[in-house]
C-alpha cells in the first residue's frame, strides 16, 4: 500500500533549503535584540529542523532551517551561542516571557 510512504524531502537529508525571508526574519531579530541565543530543534515527524531565537528578555522567534549544521553556521557568523534543546531544554526566561504575553490584557 501506498498510503504510508514518505515523500522524498528536497534539499538533502536535513529537507528544504532555507527560505531566504526566513534567514533575513532570524538575522533582523538578533540585530535588533540583545543578548539573543539560538537552540536548534530537531525534525521530528510533524516537522522540520528548525532555529528558535530567545532574546535577553524572553521574546522569541522559530524559523525552519535546512539542517542543525546550518544552523549552527548561521549562529556562528552572527557570533552567538547556539545550543542543542535536546540536550538544554527551553530557557526559563522563554517560559516567563510566554507567561507575561497571556495575562496581558487583550
Amino acid at each position: 500500500m501506498a498510503w504510508f510512504r514518505r515523500r522524498p524531502r528536497s534539499g538533502g537529508p536535513g529537507g528544504r533549503p532555507v527560505d531566504r525571508a526566513d534567514l533575513e526574519h532570524l538575522t533582523q531579530f538578533v540585530r535588533s535584540r540583545r543578548g539573543v541565543e539560538a537552540f536548534i530543534e530537531p525534525q521530528t515527524t510533524v516537522t522540520e529542523t528548525t532555529l528558535l531565537l530567545v532574546a535577553h528578555d524572553g521574546e522569541w522567534t522559530r524559523r525552519r532551517i535546512e539542517s542543525p549544521e546550518v544552523a549552527r553556521r548561521f549562529a556562528h557568523q552572527l557570533a552567538m551561542p547556539v545550543y542543542d534543546v535536546r540536550l538544554l531544554g527551553y530557557p526559563q526566561r522563554m517560559r516567563d516571557y510566554n507567561e507575561r504575553q497571556r495575562r496581558r490584557p487583550a
